[in-house]
């Protein structure tokens, strides 16, 4: 302090022999500086000279001091308290996407099952996604996990599924998507197209037979429709064709994107009958000598997703695996609205993701002395993000509730697939804005959900067909050409 350096004590001297004189002199006149005379050795005897020192040559203390003396009182308060190092840390509120509080209205038991799934989400699936993304590999290691779950064939009846309703599918695709869309990719194939196709269009034996084993992981299925050229236009024509033989039903053609298809065990193949020119579906084992897969590489969005080209070349498969009740196209795109609204669901768990991943950073990334949560134009964005993500939440809640009530057509649910994933492309956009150049690193998720969102935005049907088929439904006139 003061008096422990030699030039401090020889200044104190000096100022308290001034002071002493001078009030003996004019006591009256010279009140007025007696004080500022006192206040100053009550100053002096505060500072610690040695660390005044050590300051001033890292900094210009006159400049500094003529800055501060420029400060109004509040700027000074708000100084003073950015510097105390005692100060309490700010309580913030927590995160979470559901601004509304959507799942309120879920009963006790479906509440339990969705924190369910996101602790193992956040436990065992977000530690290892990014390490995977990155090489384009599927962990395996979660599939036996995922059996323990228990949710696989969510809605469905019997064949030890859990025949929940369709809005607890909606549910868990989205806790899933929140944390990586591959995953909730991989259970949508499994649970929902796959052994979709066989619970609507198979026949009893065929669902006896393979629905147990899917449900549990113990058989993993894929779902063929998209071929090398025939995406959109699936219902026009497909080019894979099937005949019947005395042998059995002979698949020829390709299949493209094909999700799991690298390891799936049972694979779900759309072929046009080449007698009278309908769609019927197939379950196709993956030891049949007709059937070759390829996987595709170089994606950039939903790299875990194990992707395949299929081969169909003469490839016998008997009547007992022809889906008996697949006739037409109209029976395949019943299985397709069943599982579109999954996909909206989907997208709105990929904007969540990013939405919370974003606000989280900003929180806790700081400059010019304050996180940048504190900054209007920030704050500006996650606001938008919020409402994006909130009114795609909704939306997606009362779709599901529709389906549940029988009433869901086409059409609801395609405009839920168009409004749902172009929100997410806005949403993951300023999640990875509000980032910086942080925001294309792999280690802070949001670049991950930037790449999966072109995915989410382009399978089970574009914008221009979903919107086509909205347009037909408001305006009475079918543009499809």
């Amino acid at each position: 302090m003061f008096c422990k350096t030699n030039l401090g004590k020889d200044l104190c001297f000096r100022i308290n022999f001034c002071y002493h004189s001078i009030q003996q002199a004019q006591p009256i006149i010279m009140s007025k500086t007696f004080s500022k005379i006192r206040n100053a050795i009550e100053l002096f005897r505060s500072i610690d000279f040695d660390q005044l020192s050590t300051i001033s040559q890292k900094v210009n203390l006159p400049k500094l001091m003529e800055n501060f003396s420029k400060l109004d009182d509040k700027q000074l308060k708000g100084m003073m308290k950015m510097l105390d190092p005692n100060k309490v840390k700010k309580e913030l509120p927590a995160i979470d996407g559901d601004f509304y509080d959507m799942s309120h209205k879920l009963s006790p038991e479906h509440r339990e099952i969705q924190l369910r799934v996101r602790a193992f989400m956040e436990k065992e699936v977000k530690p290892l996604v990014n390490h995977y993304w990155l090489r384009d590999e599927f962990p395996h290691e979660l599939i036996p996990k995922f059996q323990k779950l228990g949710i696989c064939g969510v809605t469905y009846e019997g064949y030890g599924c859990p025949g929940m309703p369709f809005l607890m599918e909606g549910i868990i695709a989205m806790e899933m998507a929140r944390i990586d869309a591959s995953i909730a990719t991989f259970f949508g194939v499994q649970s929902g197209l796959s052994m979709g196709s066989i619970y609507m269009c198979g026949s009893e034996e065929q669902k006896q037979k393979w629905l147990p084993q899917m449900q549990k992981f113990e058989k993993i299925g894929a779902f063929g429709l998209t071929e090398p050229e025939v995406g959109s236009g699936a219902a026009g024509g497909l080019t894979v064709t099937c005949k019947r033989t005395p042998e059995g039903w002979i698949l020829n053609g390709q299949k493209k994107w094909i999700g799991n298809a690298t390891f799936a065990d049972v694979i779900i193949i759309w072929a046009r009958d080449l007698d009278d020119g309908e769609v019927k579906g197939f379950i196709v084992e993956k030891d049949n000598p007709g059937y070759a897969v390829e996987k595709i590489k170089g994606k950039m969005a939903l790299r875990i997703v194990q992707n395949g080209l299929i081969t169909l070349k003469d490839c016998v498969v008997t009547e007992e695996n022809r889906l008996q009740n697949a006739h037409t196209f109209k029976d395949t795109a019943k299985v397709l609205q069943m599982t579109r609204a999954g996909v909206a669901w989907m997208a709105t768990g990929c904007a969540r993701g990013a939405y919370e991943s974003a606000l989280d950073y900003t929180r806790k990334r700081e400059q010019f002395g304050k996180p940048i949560a504190s900054f209007q134009m920030i704050q500006g964005h996650l606001v938008e993000m919020l409402s994006n993500l909130t009114a795609m939440q909704t939306m997606v809640f009362r779709l599901s509730e529709m389906q549940d009530e029988g009433v869901l057509k086409d059409e609801h649910a395609s405009l839920a697939k168009v409004f749902c994933t172009l929100r997410t492309r806005d949403i993951v956009s300023r999640a990875r804005e509000v980032l910086g150049g942080n925001g294309i690193l792999l280690e802070y998720d949001v670049a991950r959900f930037v790449a999966d969102a072109e995915a989410i935005y382009s399978y089970e049907g574009t914008k221009e067909i979903n919107s086509l088929i909205v347009g037909r439904s408001i305006t009475g006139f079918s543009a499809f050409v």
